[in-house]
């Protein structure tokens, strides 16, 4: 079959190959793909900048249809339409992975950087990481739960967003747009999402066409002034940083009122930042960091991907065949693509 690889470490260094078919062996399920999402972390691994074991098959937010089982297997048949969770090669036996942390256990090897992943027209998983999907869902949509499942955890599970918070989203990425979105449906009040100029042709006009409450270009307006003119002065109840940038980190705690929170989601690829600590601690708002997702983040997805509280199709803009990975690769570094997808 034909697989996106990852041949050696390095920058760049990606290729698409023929490699041999995998096999379910005991415990596993055999799955074809029927579509997968390209993240940021495959961005990453393309520039060596995230742990990876090469040779290696890209492609973690997939979605497909089960076609075998290997021996032992229960809990799951053949033709089920699913995605999964990818925590493969937690060790089961630490402190995170007994306490239901499995996200986060250090021996974990996940499809896509630490095992072979879903960049191909077959992946192989444990049943226990997969979810079912509804009739309904279309296998494009069921790509987005991941990454979707991801805001679910850090905003609505961990950070807590509740009906009436006023939220601010940093950064109008594929994940700040899903973070605005899991917002509204956990009932926020008001949503605004701030952007650069360069976000302006592509993800600004995508975060309008979504009917996200406020939309801000740094270039042509100042958001503190917006939101604090749009809070009375006080400051939004729940912000979001999704950039990853230093600058918008910073500015964070100024968009927080006192007694806010602040959810951390994206990377910033550096090993240090400058980070207002002490405005932070007189407003005594709470930080959360956030990595990966928590089981009960999934079903919850699906459900509210499936009801279209999340309307993750209006964020994908590309779907195609792995023939094509260098062209689609390329507008999403150039921020010319949403949520692009690989169809196998």
């Amino acid at each position: 079959m034909q697989a996106l690889v990852k041949t050696q470490k390095g920058v760049g260094f990606l290729e698409l190959r023929e490699v041999p078919e995998p096999v379910a062996g005991p415990g596993e399920a055999l799955i074809e793909v029927k579509a997968c999402g390209i993240c940021g972390t495959d961005i990453h691994v393309k520039h060596d900048t995230f742990p990876y074991w090469p040779p290696v098959i890209l492609g973690h937010e997939f979605a497909g249809e089960v076609v075998a089982l290997g021996p032992g297997v229960e809990g799951i048949e053949v033709g089920a339409r699913v995605v999964g969770e990818p925590h493969t090669r937690h060790c089961g036996h630490c402190y995170l992975c007994r306490t239901g942390n499995i996200q986060i256990c250090a021996a974990k090897r996940s499809p896509g950087w630490g095992i072979d992943g879903a960049f191909a027209k077959y992946v192989v998983m444990p049943p226990k990481l997969l979810h079912r999907i509804p009739d309904t869902m279309s296998y494009e949509e069921a790509a987005v739960v991941e990454p979707t499942a991801n805001v679910v955890t850090d905003l609505i599970e961990r950070t807590g967003v509740v009906a009436g918070d006023f939220v601010v989203v940093l950064g109008p990425g594929p994940i700040g747009l899903l973070a605005a979105m899991a917002a509204r449906a956990a009932g926020a009040r008001h949503v605004v999402i701030i952007g650069t100029p360069v976000d302006e042709e592509v993800r600004l006009s995508k975060a309008r066409e979504l009917g996200i409450d406020t939309v801000l270009n740094v270039g042509e307006s100042n958001p503190l002034e917006v939101v604090l003119e749009l809070t009375g002065g006080w400051g939004a109840d729940v912000v979001a940083e999704c950039s990853g940038a230093a600058s918008a980190i910073a500015s964070a705690v100024d968009l927080v009122r006192k007694m806010g929170r602040l959810c951390a989601i994206g990377l910033s690829g550096k090993d240090k930042l400058d980070f207002p600590w002490d405005k932070a601690m007189a407003k005594v708002c709470t930080l959360t960091f956030n990595m990966s997702t928590q089981y009960t983040s999934w079903d919850r997805t699906i459900a509210l991907i499936a009801t279209g509280q999340i309307p993750v199709a209006k964020i994908i803009s590309h779907r195609e065949p792995l023939a094509n990975w260098e062209q689609v690769f390329a507008d999403v570094e150039a921020q010319k693509a949403l949520k692009a997808l690989l169809i196998p």
